[in-house]
Formats: structure tokens, sequence, C-alpha cells
């Protein structure tokens, strides 16, 4: 659009750093984005207290301190505890702790985002804990103010992983129910995969649009970073993933591909980054193959950049991604990415131009897939070379004006219903 018009955006999001998940990476560059622009942005986000692990305070994350230099920027921290299931992550308490209706009539936004709000409002935890009402509607029916809705995460398959598949059978039934309840509050709700948005669609989602609000920094994901080695004179070919070491992210069915691979390759090197629930059991299972697996932990920086433009070959065995940030992450720093199928991989992975597709469950086929990249020069380099190409297309700047232009057609909408009814 011409003639850009300042707009005032009111941002709730359910993960904010040091909250370490795709999430609050995706938010901090979004809020960053529309200040650079000139929007003057309310970003109400999670508190951080006493009540979850040191490490998680201490992330030398991106956050606030970057966003505070900008005139146009203020924000809230709600009141939150420890997700039930993962202690690292939070849940807003109930609404009676605070108030999202009064936060927003000090405020007066042109416009409601609502980051994850399925988080928000308590699916992960189905009510145990949560907000439990819809954040930003109240406010939004009183006003006649737009609201968007976020789609980061499958939902559904985080509760199945959580629940475990004997309780979630029983819920089953009342899924689409609960999608169609949680979706059709809000005035658009916006996929950044075109396969969960018919995922979801089956499941009753109201209103429901893609766009590619899931972008990543190609400036700062680059093959230049090779310069950055974490372990320098190491010269083995590496297997990377980086992501929460959690039971939806299939971490376990690494190392199974892992033990093939090292069968037919026996200098491979897998590197595991990240942290989470399992770290336990993934340390004690990695001490079989002794100094063929490191597991980093956690890694920010220019050491993380190194990481992914170091490694030979990304691998993902999650099939809970929705159009994943470390997959994209990978591509950007010219690493082939190794993926299950799942609902989006296919959007940023194909087969024998970027990367591979595996059988989801299937450690054996990501093993093969794995070894058919390690094993012919020719076709890394290739695959390599197409990596940071193919996702382009996403470059985080591209993505935000789709999602600006997406804000100014709801804000100009309402506008025009308001003038009718006038």
């Amino acid at each position: 659009m011409t003639n850009k018009q300042s707009l005032r955006i009111a941002i709730f999001t359910s993960l904010y750093a040091p909250f370490l998940a795709g999430v609050s990476v995706a938010v901090h560059q979004r809020v960053r984005w529309l200040l650079q622009q000139g929007h003057e942005v309310f970003l109400i986000h999670p508190q951080i207290n006493d009540q979850y692990p040191k490490h998680v305070s201490n992330r030398p994350m991106p956050g606030l301190d970057e966003l505070k230099p900008f005139p146009n920027f203020s924000a809230y921290a709600f009141p939150t505890q420890p997700l039930i299931f993962y202690k690292s992550l939070p849940q807003p308490l109930h609404y009676q702790h605070w108030s999202d209706t009064e936060l927003l009539e000090k405020f007066q936004p042109d416009i409601i985002v609502v980051e994850e709000a399925a988080q928000m409002r308590g699916f992960y935890s189905l009510y145990l804990q949560g907000y439990g009402r819809p954040i930003g509607i109240e406010y939004a029916k009183r006003t006649g103010i737009p609201t968007i809705s976020l789609f980061h995460t499958d939902i559904v398959a985080y509760i199945q992983y959580y629940l475990g598949n004997q309780f979630f059978s029983l819920i089953r039934p009342i899924i689409p129910f609960l999608v169609k309840q949680f979706s059709e509050v809000y005035d658009v709700n916006l996929f950044p995969s075109q396969e969960q948005l018919a995922k979801y669609k089956q499941l009753k989602s109201q209103r429901s649009e893609y766009l590619p609000f899931q972008g990543v920094d190609c400036q700062k994901f680059n093959p230049a970073n090779i310069c950055y080695n974490p372990i320098p004179n190491d010269n083995r070919p590496t297997l990377l993933f980086v992501g929460r070491i959690t039971a939806e992210k299939n971490v376990t069915q690494l190392l199974d591909a892992y033990s093939i691979i090292a069968a037919k390759i026996p200098d491979v090197h897998l590197v595991i980054i990240g942290s989470g629930p399992y770290d336990v059991e993934i340390r004690k299972r990695a001490e079989e193959f002794k100094s063929g697996v490191t597991v980093w932990g956690e890694s920010h920086g220019t050491e993380l950049l190194g990481w992914y433009a170091r490694a030979d070959v990304f691998v993902n065995p999650s099939l809970t991604e929705n159009f994943c940030t470390a997959n994209n992450e990978a591509l950007a720093s010219g690493t082939p990415v190794v993926a299950a199928v799942a609902t989006s991989t296919s959007e940023q992975i194909i087969p024998g131009l970027n990367g591979f597709l595996a059988e989801p469950n299937n450690p054996t086929d990501l093993a093969y897939k794995v070894m058919a990249i390690l094993q012919n020069p020719n076709l890394k380099e290739e695959l390599s070379r197409q990596a940071r190409l193919s996702i382009l297309e996403f470059d985080w700047s591209a993505c935000m004006e789709k999602f600006e232009n997406k804000l100014y057609e709801l804000v100009q909408t309402r506008k025009q219903l308001e003038a009718k009814v006038v």
C-alpha cells in the first residue's frame, strides 16, 4: 500500500523471551519489524517469575531490551505459572488475576493480534489452569475493533502427545466442536501452512486463511556463518537437530536413525541442540554412542548460526510442525533438510531439490534419506545450493509485508462497515 498510515497494534502472545520456542522468536521479529515501519505496538506477553527453572530466566535471547528504545513500543507482562506438562513454558493465570479488556481500553488499538491463542486460552492444559476465555474478544465486541488469531502450532497433535492416545481417544469426538468454538470468535484465523489450514478446516475451523507470516531472516541465517564454527578442526560429517527436547519432537527417533547411519558411516557426528523434559533420557541414550553424539544443550547467537551453516544435513523427525522455524533457518543457512512427512513439511522441503522427506515414525527411512546425501558429494552440493534459494520467498520482510497488508485490509473493512452503519 502507498501512503502507509501508522496503526496502533495490540499483540497478545503466549510465548516471548526468555521462554524459548519458535513462537518467541517469531513474535520478537514481528514486533521489531512493525516498530521499524512506524506502527505503535503494545506487546502483552508472559511474565517470568521464580516458579520457573533458573536456566529459563538466564537465556541470552533478544527480548524487551532490544525493543524498549523504540518510542512507539510499550509492554505488559501478564501473570503466569508453569505449564503442567512442561515446566519451562508458561500458562496465563485465570482472568480474575488480570484484565485484557482493561489493558485494551487504555491502549485503544486499531487492531488486536493474538499469537498462539490456544495456549493463552488454556487448551494446552485443557483449561486445567488456563485463562479460560478468548483473549481480547470482550473489548473487540464492545468497540468493533478487528481481531486476528495466528496459528503457530498443531494444537490437536500437541494435546494428543501430552495426554496420551487413550485419553485423547475419549475427547477426539469433541475436538471439532472445540476448534469451531475457538476459531469463530476471531475475525480471521491465519495459518502459515496450506496443509495445516486444510487440516483445521476439516476440524471445523472458521474464518480461516493461509498467510505466510512465519518467515526467516535470510540475512541473519546464511552460509557465510560457517566462519562461526563451534568445534574448530572437527571435520566429521555433521547431522544437526535444533529444537525442544520433548515428546512431540520425536527426538528419540534421531538416535534410532543415527545408529543405522553410524553403521555405514562410522565417523558421522550427530549434534542435538536444545533443552526440555526429555533431556535426561536423551543424554543417557547418547552415552551409548560416545563421541558420535553430542547433546550440546541450548545454543544462541553466532554459535547457533555457526551450527546451522556447519552442518551437512539438518534432520527433523517431528510430526507436529507448522511451517517449522528451525527447518527454515537450516535451509536459509544452505543446509539440506531431511524431515519426516508432517503437516507443512512438504511446503518447505522439495525432495531432491533442497532435501528429502521421510516416512513418519520410520527411523530407518530417515536414516537412508540422510545417507543418500552424505554418500553423494555432488548431490549434497546441489541440495545445499538450492536450499537457500528455495526459502528466499519466505524472507522475513516479504512475509511481514503480506502480514501488514492483512492488518490494513481488516482495519479498512471495519471502517467501511462503520461508515455504512452511520
